[in-house]
């Protein structure tokens, strides 16, 4: 197998057609101390590996991309130092072959791989595999992905180590034991995978004439997602908070809490929008669920980066719900408030270093939102929307990161998670971050493609958004954030399309010689001012 992109020399693929800057293979830069690793492989696409390949190139780590078929001309690939195929689109043939990966990591000459999020971060056979080629993981061993993974050993493990987790049971074996559990923990219940995550296998029941066809759509989705149809059940927690707390542990003994992230707004149980901290955690109730984070990990032998996630009940009280084994979506809102490099501090503690301060030492400073920018149209179900990026306009200034993997001219696959980007804004409180991103927001433009942008403008000035009124169920009570509505940026967009409309029929006219006091005026001028504006055709 031979690398994309070999040690030096640009891509052959790398014009970037209409754009004027070209993205070079910088080599590795010195730093400072010397860097935990000197070539780390990044499993994964998109976005994080973007992000995971700037961290690889600040300590002065090269960097090595894999790609599938649909991803030749992807951004990570462009951003590496090496870059190597890996199979067909469909990820089942690419990344998450997890033969496949490691060789490739092998032929590579790669001392340690970083799985990003999703794929193949939270599996337990690929960290062993990678031990077993003499690799590095770059996340926690497989003993604790496979005690976190099942949903089931990891809530028994929650109650054995004091940490509250919600009313619930073992895996359920039929229709009569489901129906007797849920009348003893009353209704309604939530069905949920053993395996897994991502909302996949969990089922809302609210009365018994609803379960037994629940729980045979939860367990298919289950076997169909996870290759298990294993399924338990909990208390369903009316208007819940969705709320996370950011963990890093070290080989040596140390462990670390930064603080919570609230995930509330959510649709199918995936996050939309993301903040720290949380808009109802006090300085107390963050040391509270702090530690039963860490108590929580401790008790899975956890090492490396991690998220404990909680439900919050409308009463304040919190319920273990589980560990996500990996670096976060969401981790940049933390990174903004705490000053920690997350996947920096991931790869020293892989490498045998230590957690980046003493616990005494976290000091949480401002507030940030991040928005996840996806393909998908808000106002149809978010019903996905691949396609063109025909122009792309980031925004910028005081507070504000863009996390993306696109370009324009970069086509988005239809094979992958449709998230684009992530937009995050920082402030010095949490008004101010809103401000910031509703402004940034404003400022964003991705042509050619229905995304979310113009739904996560309407959360910013909504008022039980402002307020901190949120729980998983915020999209089900505010409909309207989903319809098409009134967006002063389409507004504006259809204004300028009208106007171009209109100067068009002028200089047709012109052409014609047909002059009147119609198309007395100036068409040039008039592109002219467009063009002050920053629109372009």
């Amino acid at each position: 197998m031979s690398p994309l992109f070999g040690k030096s020399g640009m891509s052959p693929l790398f014009p970037f057609d209409d754009m004027t800057q070209r993205v070079p293979r910088r080599p590795t830069r010195p730093v400072p101390a010397a860097p935990p690793f000197g070539k780390v492989l990044v499993a994964n696409r998109g976005e994080i590996a973007v992000r995971v390949i700037r961290a690889l190139h600040e300590v002065g780590i090269r960097s090595v991309a894999v790609y599938s078929d649909a991803d030749r001309d992807a951004l990570h690939v462009r951003f590496a130092h090496e870059a190597y195929p890996i199979g067909p689109p469909e990820p089942l043939a690419s990344y998450l072959d997890i033969e496949r990966i490691v060789e490739t990591a092998k032929t590579a000459g790669a001392e340690a791989i970083h799985p990003g999020y999703g794929f193949l971060a939270e599996n337990a056979d690929f960290a062993r595999a990678c031990a077993d080629a003499g690799l590095v993981f770059i996340g926690p061993p497989p003993e604790a992905l496979e005690a976190v993974g099942d949903k089931v050993r990891a809530r028994q493990m929650m109650v054995d180590a004091g940490v509250p987790v919600v009313p619930g049971t073992p895996p359920l074996s039929g229709d009569a034991e489901a129906v007797a559990a849920a009348r003893e923990i009353g209704f309604p219940v939530l069905l949920k995978a053993a395996a897994g995550g991502g909302g996949k296998g969990m089922r809302v029941v609210r009365g018994e004439d609803q379960l037994p066809s629940l729980l045979a759509q939860a367990r298919g989705e289950a076997a169909s997602a996870f290759g298990n149809d294993t399924v338990f059940m909990e208390k369903f927690v009316e208007r819940p908070r969705h709320i996370e707390v950011q963990v890093l542990a070290d080989a040596h003994g140390d462990a670390l809490w930064l603080g919570e992230r609230e995930c509330s707004i959510q649709r199918r149980h995936q996050k939309l929008i993301e903040e720290s901290p949380s808009p109802v955690v006090d300085d107390e109730t963050r040391t509270r669920i702090g530690e039963l984070a860490v108590r929580a990990i401790r008790a899975a032998g956890y090492v490396n980066a991690g998220t404990v996630e909680f439900l919050r009940g409308e009463d304040g009280s919190f319920y273990f719900m589980e560990v996500n084994a990996r670096l976060q979506v969401e981790h940049p809102v933390t990174e903004e408030v705490t000053g920690i490099d997350l996947v920096k501090s991931m790869l020293d503690i892989a490498s045998g270093g230590r957690v980046p301060i003493a616990q005494d030492e976290l000091t949480m400073r401002g507030h940030a939102i991040e928005c996840r920018i996806i393909a998908e149209d808000p106002t149809r179900n978010f019903t996905p929307s691949p396609g063109t990026i025909r122009g792309l306009r980031p925004p910028a200034g005081p507070g504000i990161r863009y996390d993306d993997g696109t370009y324009a001219g970069y086509t988005v696959p239809v094979y992958y998670d449709p998230m684009i980007s992530k937009l995050i804004a920082w402030g010095r409180n949490r008004g101010e971050a809103i401000t910031r991103m509703a402004r940034a927001l404003d400022e964003l433009r991705i042509d050619g493609l229905t995304t979310s942008i113009s739904f996560h403008r309407k959360v910013m000035s909504h008022e039980a958004f402002l307020r901190g009124d949120l729980h998983t169920g915020f999209l089900e009570e505010h409909p309207e954030l989903l319809s098409l509505g009134d967006d002063p940026w389409l507004n504006e967009i259809a204004v300028i399309a009208a106007a171009v409309a209109h100067f068009r029929r002028l200089e047709a006219r012109s052409a014609r010689g047909a002059a009147s006091a119609g198309n007395s005026g100036n068409a040039e001028a008039g592109w002219k001012w467009f063009g002050r504006r920053g629109w372009r055709p």
